[in-house]
């Protein structure tokens, strides 16, 4: 990433109507077997070369392989009962029913690498390629065997390693990690949340980043966001910690929230993804308002550590509204980059 203000997405981008029904969150597949394989796979193409066209520039594969930003890469451990299911309550927000852990967890084989050593295929440009992060995984599950988050989280911190470092090897240039638990859980973030998130991205070469948002624009999480006040502070707690640790950027969300940027302050000398473009909401945003955003920020975030981004994924959205959203930010940013690129003549 050695553009000043390259632009990137946090995650997913909506699946082609052919492979999942669109405008839904998690979505079940329409295709089986070998269909259901090449179908993911075309539709991995088609989002690298949308996200081209549009011109950002870090790509990413949209999430377009799996159904669950969080349970696609559990599917894929041993220890983990998806037919012993549980209610829980997920980030002390909503009722789910999730499945259970009954045995140590591991990772048999690599779960992502394939399908990243095909996205880095598809471009010279740089890639970008999302995890979930350890103490989210933890609140998607129900723990019959360890009976401690901290524990599970610590195993699973050790699996995601074995992946990001299989990533890295495959050709990816940044590894994010997804946190959404962090806005919640701020004692557990502070006594072994940052600790487990560090034994995630130990050893990698390859730059690191955690995304904490408010996440998708879906009922439960706009209800809960009523419920915050005028002023959204979550971050106040993670990121004096996220500011001494070992990950390399901080991803946030910035448009139409409620978050004060000059919480930003509190990371200063990380990078940091800035959300510029709302994810909760159809009405794609003006260049100029993408541009405003960013540039609010720059008081405390210096110019070359500010990456503009997306609020969160943008999966539940209709397919024209993501793609035109991409170009808002790309234009977005190419203002403010030219104000900056003219003021250093």
């Amino acid at each position: 990433m050695s553009a000043l203000l390259p632009t990137a997405i946090v995650g997913s981008l909506p699946k082609p109507s052919w492979l999942a029904q669109p405008e839904t969150l998690w979505a079940p597949w329409r295709l089986e077997g070998e269909a259901l394989a090449e179908g993911k796979r075309d539709a991995l193409r088609a989002v690298v070369l949308e996200q081209q066209r549009r011109g950002l520039d870090v790509v990413c594969d949209g999430e377009q392989t799996r159904q669950h930003f969080v349970t696609t890469f559990i599917e894929h451990l041993s220890g983990v009962d998806f037919e012993q299911r549980e209610t829980v309550r997920i980030r002390d927000r909503y009722d789910a029913s999730v499945p259970t852990v009954v045995g140590a967890v591991s990772r048999e084989r690599p779960v992502f690498v394939d399908d990243a050593a095909f996205l880095r295929s598809q471009t010279d440009q740089p890639v970008k390629w999302a995890l979930p992060g350890p103490m989210t995984m933890v609140d998607t599950l129900y723990d019959r065997h360890y009976r401690s988050r901290e524990q599970l989280a610590l195993e699973f911190a050790t699996i995601l390693n074995q992946e990001a470092r299989e990533l890295e090897a495959a050709g990816v240039d940044v590894i994010q990690f997804d946190e959404p638990a962090f806005t919640v859980f701020h004692d557990e973030v502070r006594d072994w949340g940052v600790a487990a998130l560090e034994r995630a991205a130990q050893g990698l070469r390859a730059q690191t980043a955690v995304h904490i948002c408010y996440g998708y624009g879906i009922k439960a999480n706009t209800d809960w966001k009523a419920t915050l006040g005028p002023e959204w502070r979550q971050y106040e707690n993670s990121f004096p910690l996220l500011q001494r640790s070992s990950i390399d950027i901080v991803s946030l969300e910035g448009h139409h929230s409620h978050v004060p940027l000059e919480l930003i302050e509190l990371v200063r000398g990380k990078k940091v993804m800035l959300g510029a473009i709302d994810v909760a909401s159809e009405r794609v945003e003006t260049p100029d308002e993408v541009a405003d955003t960013l540039r609010s920020a720059l008081a405390f975030v210096d110019a070359d550590h500010l990456i503009p981004s997306t609020n969160c994924g943008m999966a539940p959205l209709p397919r024209s509204v993501a793609q035109d959203k991409l170009s808002a930010l790309v234009a977005g940013t190419a203002l403010l980059r030219e104000e900056l690129t003219s003021t250093s003549r």
